[in-house]
């Protein structure tokens, strides 16, 4: 009881301070947002619903309550659940695809029906899935030194819901995350091109609006997935954006591409680990299985290999190479050039199963901010590999966590390694 008082009392402070920090992720160009604001993602109101849904749990304390691994049956219950409805929504999306809609009538109000109840199962059961896996990643983030006297600052608290869309925005002449401004959940793909289009001719900037898995706000936003493994990853994930906003690597998030990239690429590579540390804790079952440490990096590399046979091409080696030419051309000041030689790109990209809808500047400013993982968008920016280097020599994960929170700038963490 004592606990989840402190919890709670802790919640309006931890608004205050994590304030706009972790709802926008940089300073909006009023130019941009004069395009967006009737159709910009209510955080607000998203904000006051999920801490209802919290404060309503934390009252009934029903998670508390479950034995030894009674929560785990109930979230694998719950992915189970949640796997059903993706089923039935891919049915629906199929059927309502079909030329003869008229004769599927009768199995898409029989779909209807049951999605129906699926969802209404879902609101019930979502809310105590969170609560357990809010206590499990704690009990985590407890064993690797990453609590203060035990209790995790800020507390875990997310919510799973349909995520807003990000429009992001970069000059032409440069690879840089200028703005990201959440939308709407229910904008149509039509809608994302109209804004699309008409940001980037009015300001003369790239545009792209791209999905996001989770959002650091407080509670943060993790979308809805029965894979949970991915779910454990994004959680830790965001759990640790809301770690460093309280820190000073956190509150520069949006100073500059370099900090933006330290951070994400920091929560992701953490997002892994600590992911990685709760499956196998709570639920062992989906722990992949794993090779010999002395037979790993030959696995590794064998799957690789046999991944560009099956499909003929290396998407992350291509994307890599892709961006390095990108940069080459862009610091050249050949714009046009730089610009069709992403369509050419995106164009391979397609042929070779992998439908990049758009590849512009604003593609690479958003997705080669996680660099956790060498080569792919990120191109030769030096400060993904810096930070996979302070990991590697790092003891363990909370120092290194520690360690990343106090670095302002690149040329310190750059410092660091020197």
């Amino acid at each position: 009881m004592f606990r989840r008082a402190v919890r709670l009392s802790l919640i309006p402070l931890i608004i205050l301070v994590l304030g706009n920090a972790t709802i926008s992720l940089a300073d909006v160009d009023e130019r941009v947002r004069a395009f967006t604001r009737p159709i910009e993602f209510d955080y607000v109101s998203w904000t006051l619903d999920a801490i209802g849904v919290k404060l309503e749990q934390a009252a009934l304390g029903e998670a508390s309550y479950l034995e030894d691994g009674q929560g785990s049956q109930l979230v694998r219950e719950y992915s189970e659940l949640i796997s059903r409805i993706e089923r039935m929504e891919a049915e629906m999306s199929f059927l309502h695809a079909n030329p003869e809609s008229a004769q599927v009538t009768a199995q898409i109000d029989e779909l209807n029906d049951q999605l129906g109840i699926l969802y209404v199962e879902r609101l019930e059961k979502g809310p105590q899935a969170e609560s357990v896996l809010q206590g499990q990643l704690g009990a985590v983030l407890a064993d690797m030194g990453l609590t203060f006297v035990g209790q995790p600052i800020p507390p875990v608290l997310y919510h799973s819901t349909p995520l807003p869309w990000a429009l992001i925005v970069s000059p032409r002449d440069r690879i840089a995350q200028e703005a990201n401004i959440s939308l709407e959940t229910e904008l149509t793909l039509a809608e994302h091109i109209a804004l699309e289009d008409s940001v980037s001719d009015s300001l003369d900037v790239s545009a792209l609006v791209v999905p996001v898995g989770g959002i650091g706000s407080y509670p943060t936003m993790v979308a809805q997935s029965s894979n949970l493994n991915w779910i454990t990853e994004v959680i830790a994930h965001e759990w640790i954006h809301n770690y460093l906003t309280l820190r000073p690597l956190g509150l520069l998030y949006d100073r500059n591409q370099e900090l933006r990239s330290m951070n994400e690429t920091a929560a992701n590579i953490a997002g892994k680990e600590l992911g990685a540390v709760l499956i196998k804790r709570f639920y062992p079952e989906l722990v992949p299985p794993a090779p010999a440490a002395e037979e790993e990096a030959e696995a590794d590399a064998r799957e690789e290999e046999l991944l560009v046979e099956e499909q003929g091409f290396d998407f992350r080696a291509e994307m890599h190479e892709t961006r390095i030419q990108v940069d080459q051309f862009l610091a050249e000041g050949k714009i046009s050039e730089a610009e069709e030689y992403m369509e050419t790109r995106r164009l391979l990209f397609w042929e070779n199963g992998f439908p990049i809808r758009t590849l512009n500047q604003a593609y690479f400013a958003f997705y080669g901010s996680y660099a956790d993982q060498p080569r792919g968008p990120a191109g030769e920016d030096p400060v993904g590999e810096a930070v996979r280097t302070l990991r590697e020599r790092s003891s363990s994960l909370d120092a290194f966590i520690k360690e990343m929170a106090f670095i302002t700038s690149f040329e310190q963490l750059q410092r660091k390694l020197d």
